[in-house]
């Protein structure tokens, strides 16, 4: 069994990166989604080797992939910011990108709005948002063999 704490569209709000030290501490690994992928790279350097990277529309600065795949166990997951799959309108285009990569589970942000749901067969996750002006979630992953279950978390 493994942990995934995963956050996105931090925005530079480095205070509530800092109160996920100890979640991240305790997990296996942590990806951070973009929007800033420099708050991604803050987070990494606290915690070497288990920090993955994704850019965001915002990040100009393009410290991370553009898109990755990883699997944990048995389980392929693909992660990206959103943007590029239209997220804020439909699920449709990223669950089936995150199909053709051979992935059960697709992460992604981009709309600041966590959520989490089934749809063509792919767990699709939203951590939500980590900035400074709305309700701040994130989301904590169990992966086990084929399995995965997430739950979105507030941060309080």
């Amino acid at each position: 069994m493994k942990t995934v704490a995963v956050i996105s569209d931090t925005h530079g709000n480095r205070a509530a990166i800092d109160k996920l030290d100890g979640i991240f501490a305790e997990c296996d690994f942590i990806i951070h989604l973009g929007d800033t992928s420099s708050d991604g790279m803050y987070v990494a350097k606290k915690f070497p080797g288990k920090t993955y990277i994704v850019n965001g529309n915002c990040d100009l600065s393009r410290l991370g992939e553009d898109e990755i795949t990883i699997k944990i166990e048995d389980t392929s997951i693909f992660a990206c910011h959103g943007d590029r799959y239209g997220v804020k309108r439909t699920y449709e285009r990223v669950a089936a990108k995150a199909a053709q990569e051979g992935c059960r589970v697709a992460l992604f942000g981009h709309s600041h709005r966590a959520d989490e749901r089934e749809e063509g067969g792919v767990m699709l996750f939203n951590p939500g948002t980590l900035s400074r002006y709305s309700r701040n979630t994130y989301l904590y992953l169990v992966i086990n063999g084929d399995k995965a279950v997430g739950k979105i978390v507030e941060l309080k």
